[in-house]
């Protein structure tokens, strides 16, 4: 029985997806002929706006009980637009109205409808990452040089080994204070640039790496200078210059909601000379934070009073970040290829076209790719639609709707719900955007892969609980088979697969700090691995990977296959997440050999065993 409208199949809409502005769309709709219907509208709502009325044409029978209705719409401006159909029929007035896998159901009253995003026509993103991999480091625990360091405060705290729990539990002052160190260095991060190419990697996101006074150093103390115990201007210029020898980019962590109290900015703790906000309304950066009555009553991010909010806006701070020779411009001439923005939707939209302004007239490719925790084209914050993926904002942003629709489907199971999460995301983000998202299933401010996948879920326990975990042997067999097959996932959706530290070496840990121990040189996972480096392999040769469409084959409760094709090249990426065997239909067994993974292929259909999967190529 054909469907009665489908956003997702080209028979009833075309193009697929987002459009650039001035695109003309082709809807049809399928009704039985049993309705009665006399007329059809496509109804069409801009974002906060009234809606408007299409009448469709009657474009003739689909069989002998189904008949055509058919229109042309074309959007003029950028933007978000809602549309759903409205009927009129024998018995009166209805509508079409969607369902969660991008089909139509019938209502008596308008209900949801499908969104159309529209972006500018000369939106362009970077083409050096699509088909790559990305690596995050938390560079205070990745690798140390072990070369002495200059001009370090004397209040930190240096681990003795590198192997050493961290600290966590609150000092004498009740503090929780972050003022631990490992060591970690750049010239660390250059020293292993082989490591990284032999997993693939083409990208490394570094964590922030300037002068703060915490270990995660998202309380930025100066902009300017990079951070002591890490090296300095020269050391970063190296390791870019060494890593792009390789083929390997750097993107920089760009913490510009708040900065530290610590600071020379703010200066609460009196740490610099005495012009800092806090220290004389006439400093030169008081216009940079919101007093509510100075110096002790301000606004801080999330109520942290050592991170005080910044006024974005302010001309200071917009100059100093996104002037011709601010922060942004600066750091890109010295190497880096990119910023990844913490709490972007915490940024105005005039701060964030005004850095990727900068950005791109520093540097043409420069990737300019945000933090938003859900899907991006739709999200509001702070009373209004964001526009971050219409063309003059973000390039891309982190994917954390795949991370949980990956994650929910290997722990929990479903599917057809694992499809239609990323399919939404897939039908509503530009195709420049989705090439380039950062698909990653686990990063600084989650817990550790293997533990979700192989412990039990912190559920609101808190630190004392966490920093006493450890997986038993049979968890951590579980989590590993389970990895594995998040891994096939991650790395053949559409995006760019991003490597948190560590995962592929086998590190646990719940949340912050325990998700942010040291990579375990000597100790690694050798099997891991060497899977995260054949995933790597394998991704490398498949150009489908890149830019190719994906298309969900089959999809039940414990079983899902789908393909990503660039019309030379096709993967099917199969798993069975469950506890018995699986034997799923192939579209054209013959041609298919199993590039990685588990399985037999025979009578048209791929055989797996429990917790298993594999990437079959064409």
């Amino acid at each position: 029985m054909p469907h009665l409208f489908h956003s997702r199949d080209l028979s009833y809409r075309r193009p697929f997806g987002a459009v650039a502005e001035h695109t003309e769309i082709y809807f049809r709709i399928c009704l039985p002929r049993e309705w009665g219907c006399h007329g059809a509208d496509l109804v069409v709502q801009p974002d906060a706006c009234h809606p408007g009325f299409m009448g469709m044409f009657w474009a003739g029978m689909a069989d002998d009980a189904h008949e055509y209705w058919d229109v042309r719409f074309t959007p003029t401006a950028a933007g978000l637009y809602w549309y759903r159909f409205r009927l009129c029929l024998a018995e009166g007035e209805a509508y079409l109205s969607r369902q969660a896998d991008g089909s139509a159901v019938r209502t008596t009253t308008p209900a949801a409808a499908w969104q159309l995003t529209c972006y500018e026509a000369g939106y362009t993103t970077p083409d050096w990452l699509a088909g790559g991999i990305l690596y995050q480091i938390f560079p205070d625990r990745f690798a140390t040089s072990g070369k002495p360091k200059k001009d370090v405060p004397a209040d930190r705290v240096t681990h003795a080994s590198w192997g050493e729990e961290l600290v966590w539990q609150p000092d004498e002052q009740g503090q929780v204070r972050n003022n631990d160190f490992y060591g970690g260095d750049l010239r660390g991060i250059e020293e292993k640039l082989d490591y990284f190419a032999s997993l693939g990697v083409t990208c490394l996101y570094l964590n922030p790496i300037f002068e703060s006074h915490s270990n995660h150093r998202y309380d930025t103390a100066d902009y300017t200078r990079i951070d002591p115990l890490l090296g300095d201007e020269e050391d970063l210029r190296s390791l870019c210059s060494a890593a792009e020898e390789r083929g390997i980019r750097v993107i920089l962590d760009g913490v510009f909601s708040h900065t530290g109290s610590d600071s020379v900015y703010f200066n609460r703790e009196g740490r610099y000379p005495r012009v800092g906000a806090y220290n004389t309304p006439d400093s030169p950066y008081a216009p940079w934070y919101r007093f509510k009555c100075w110096p002790n009553e301000y606004a801080s991010w999330w109520g942290f009073r050592t991170l005080p909010e910044v006024e974005e806006l302010s001309p200071a701070f917009m100059e100093y970040i996104n002037g011709e020779n601010g922060i942004v411009a600066r750091w890109l001439a010295a190497g880096v290829s990119g910023w990844r923005l913490d709490v972007a939707d915490e940024l105005p939209d005039e701060f964030l076209e005004a850095l990727r302004h900068r950005a791109k007239a520093a540097k043409p490719d420069a990737l300019v790719l945000g933090e938003v925790w859900e899907d991006a084209s739709h999200k509001e914050s702070y009373g209004h639609r964001r526009r971050y993926l219409l063309g003059r904002q973000l390039d891309s942003v982190m994917n954390y709707p795949f991370r949980r629709a990956v994650l929910d489907f290997i722990t929990l199971g479903g599917g057809e719900a694992f499809c239609n999460r990323v399919m939404d995301v897939v039908e509503n983000y530009p195709p420049q955007t989705l090439r380039l998202l950062m698909n990653h299933i686990g990063t600084h401010d989650t817990e550790r892969a293997l533990t979700l996948l192989g412990g039990e879920e912190a559920a609101g326990r808190g630190r004392g609980w966490q920093a006493a975990q450890a997986l038993t042997a049979e968890q951590r067999a579980l989590g590993l088979r389970r990895l594995r097959l998040a891994t096939l996932l991650q790395y053949a959706l559409p995006g760019v697969p991003s490597v948190y530290y560590g995962d592929e070496a086998g590190v646990e840990g719940y949340k912050d700090p325990f998700n942010r121990r040291t990579y375990p040189w000597g100790s690694e996972d050798a099997a891991l691995v060497d899977w995260y480096r054949r995933l790597g392999a394998v991704r490398r040769r498949c150009a489908c990977l890149a830019e190719g469409e994906i298309t969900p084959l089959y999809a039940n409760g414990d079983a899902l296959l789908f393909a990503r094709r660039d019309g030379e090249t096709e993967l099917l990426c199969v798993v069975n997440r469950g506890e018995s065997a699986a034997t799923i239909p192939l579209p054209t067994a013959k041609e298919y050999t199993i590039a990685i993974g588990d399985g037999c292929v025979e009578q048209e259909a791929l055989h797996l065993p429990p917790l298993s999967g594999a990437w079959l190529i064409r």
